[in-house]
């Protein structure tokens, strides 16, 4: 799929944590009908379920806050309100755990499917962040998105 208008990458972060911005991405693009069918499906499921887990904030919640408008920082700053404060610590694991999802773990067999399913085979894809990277039109290995 080609990149999506809006909808940044797993990688970007906002404040200490990954993947949250393009969470809110996907919320704001689902609301204004420019998120494509490809991705609704997945919507508080996936990694947006295990974020509002580990922010300790129900998805409907954080949506509806998302909805409301502000900054991500803003947003985030409310979820680390209602959820409570994560450490350095904290963050650096749910980064560092995200980031590797797929690699050398239970959902490697379902990463190996999908990078089938996607046609992306031969490219170098070790983790579910690799993957919607390639398939968005991004090279995390030659960028080192993990870096950013």
């Amino acid at each position: 799929m080609p990149a999506v208008p809006g909808l940044r990458s797993n990688y970007q972060k906002t404040g200490p944590l990954v993947y949250f911005g393009r969470m809110l991405d996907k919320i704001r693009l689902h609301a204004t009908g420019q998120l494509p069918a490809d991705y609704v499906s997945n919507l508080s499921k996936g990694f947006d379920l295990r974020c509002c887990n580990f922010l300790r904030v129900p998805y409907p919640a954080l949506q509806t806050r998302t909805l409301a408008g502000g900054t991500d920082e803003a947003i985030l700053a409310w979820a680390f309100t209602i959820g409570g404060a994560r450490t350095d610590e904290e963050c650096l694991a749910w980064n560092s755990f995200l980031m590797k999802r797929g690699w050398r773990d239970d959902g490697s067999a379902t990463l190996k499917t999908r990078i089938k399913e996607f046609g992306l085979e031969g490219k170098p894809i070790e983790t579910f962040f690799d993957l919607n990277e390639f398939d968005e039109g991004r090279d995390p290995v030659t960028t080192q998105a993990w870096l950013t």
